[in-house]
């Protein structure tokens, strides 16, 4: 069974997405599909998965023409997409959910035997029962994969799928991928993770500028699909040393509830130019240690300071007035404005001018904030027309200067090496200016390249504050999962 893609193109405006793509992807193997934010990866999923339509060319699946105007259709020709963000209605049950979709009347004994099943052979971990929202995005995942096989799903397309998971997780992903993929099924993985590529997939097609640029069989050195996805390999960048200064940011038996989360008795000193780590799994305290720190929620008690004042219990313009600025991982949901255009952004980043806007003068604004940002779009174009790297740079773009408090969640998720490194590069000459940075991350490679300590979140509470240069990746590790005696 072989899925064929021929000469697809795909433009937005004058963006040309999917420039005459060609590909063929055998059954009974895992395909990687790597390439730069921008690449033309997600396109073409989308045009493949029925979500959007090529401008031309054809495909075709086990010698069968695919024609598809709607993920109803794929799903009918049995292509089947698990999106970064699994597609789960949260109040209906794991078993409503999984029913979902299924021709004619919703048999629930079918249901229930079709879970059981996925259970048993995967090792999934599902509830019928169980409302999705108390799911993690793992076993969303599971639940997801579960329904798309009930479905008949004959090609599965994966899309980023270990973002958001735990390491467990993403062992009984990989497990149920290569027995799928061993039982004919044809894998597609979507990933900026090149280890992760290495390790599942058998084949890689790698993306640059709209247009596949090289295909190999795997193993196949790391470097060569760098090469293959940027043109060039890319150097380390070289670690930031700086004199720490004043205290910025100081807690004191601060302690903050959110989403059942009670987080207590938080004390903590971040000093000028320190990069402060947060680790653990997700939900275990970090979004609401760094909500809190911003403003966004209310200690319950304890102390606040920026800069020596204390904001405990202000409202947010005061935080953002003391010189704090957050990045939410939601770039899109929280951080930008969906169908605003970059100038739109950058006038209300400025703020200020009374009633009547200078338009001209903001869209010079943009200009250079465009070119130095290395931004891959015009004045013009809107925050949900510009890929996640490109997001992640426009809002490194609207940062104020006198940034005092940099709070991050997963600065570089879903980046490809090149945008991960240069967002780095512009955090390293913040923090050499003096802001202090303290930011979330699921990546321990990234956790211990950028970080002075590491704070360490289980369950809700603190488990440890660790010396970056004394840790190693294995107790780091270990710590997340909760073993604190082994990592001490």
């Amino acid at each position: 069974m072989a899925l064929v893609l021929r000469d697809i193109h795909k433009t937005f405006g004058e963006t040309h997405a999917n420039d005459g793509v060609n590909l063929t992807l055998e059954g009974g193997t895992i395909h990687g599909l790597l390439g730069e934010n921008g690449a033309g990866k997600s396109t073409l999923m989308k045009i493949l998965s029925g979500y959007q339509g090529a401008d031309s060319g054809e495909m075709s699946l086990d010698g069968s023409r695919l024609r598809l105007s709607s993920p109803r259709d794929a799903i009918a020709a049995g292509i089947g997409m698990l999106h970064q963000d699994p597609l789960v209605f949260l109040p209906f049950t794991v078993l409503d959910n999984f029913l979902l979709g299924s021709p004619g009347r919703h048999d629930r004994a079918t249901g229930l035997a079709g879970l059981a099943e996925a259970r048993e052979r995967f090792g999934f971990h599902l509830d019928p029962d169980a409302p999705a929202r108390a799911l993690t995005v793992g076993e969303r995942q599971q639940l997801e994969i579960a329904r798309l096989l009930h479905l008949q799903a004959k090609v599965l397309i994966l899309d980023e799928p270990t973002t958001g998971i735990s390491a467990d997780q993403r062992t009984t992903l990989f497990a149920a991928l290569r027995a799928l993929a061993a039982g004919g099924m044809t894998v597609i993985f979507v990933s900026h993770k090149l280890e992760e590529v290495a390790d599942i997939c058998s084949e890689v097609a790698v993306m640059r500028r709209g247009r596949v640029v090289g295909a190999t069989s795997m193993p196949c050195p790391a470097d060569e699909l760098v090469e293959m996805m940027f043109g060039k390999v890319f150097a380390a960048p070289e670690p930031v040393s700086v004199e720490l200064g004043a205290t910025e940011l100081c807690l004191d038996g601060m302690t903050v509830s959110d989403r059942g989360i009670a987080t207590r008795d938080l004390s903590l000193a971040v000093r000028a130019g320190e990069v402060i780590g947060l680790a653990g799994l997700e939900g275990s305290g970090q979004r609401t240690f760094l909500r809190a720190c911003a403003g966004l929620l209310r200690p319950d008690c304890g102390r606040l300071e920026v800069g020596g004042q204390d904001l405990a219990g202000h409202p947010y313009r005061d935080f953002r007035a003391a010189g704090v600025y957050f990045m939410p991982a939601g770039r899109l949901e929280e951080g930008l404005l969906s169908g605003f255009s970059i100038t739109e952004h950058v006038q209300l980043a400025l703020g200020g001018g009374g009633f009547v806007v200078d338009w001209a003068s903001a869209r010079a604004e943009a200009e250079r904030r465009i070119r130095d940002f290395s931004i891959k779009g015009d004045p013009s174009t809107t925050a949900d027309a510009l890929s996640g790297g490109n997001q992640q740079r426009l809002l490194l773009a609207l940062m104020p200067d006198n940034v005092r408090l940099l709070l991050m969640e997963h600065p570089t998720r879903g980046l490809d090496i090149e945008s991960a490194d240069w967002v780095w590069t512009q955090l390293m000459a913040r923090r050499k200016q003096g802001t202090a940075i303290v930011f979330s991350s699921a990546d321990l490679d990234e956790l211990l390249r950028y970080s002075d300590r590491i704070i360490v979140f289980f369950a809700g509470q603190v488990l440890e504050v660790l010396d970056t240069r004394a840790t190693s990746g294995e107790a780091l590790g270990r710590l997340i999962g909760g073993m604190r005696e082994v990592a001490a």
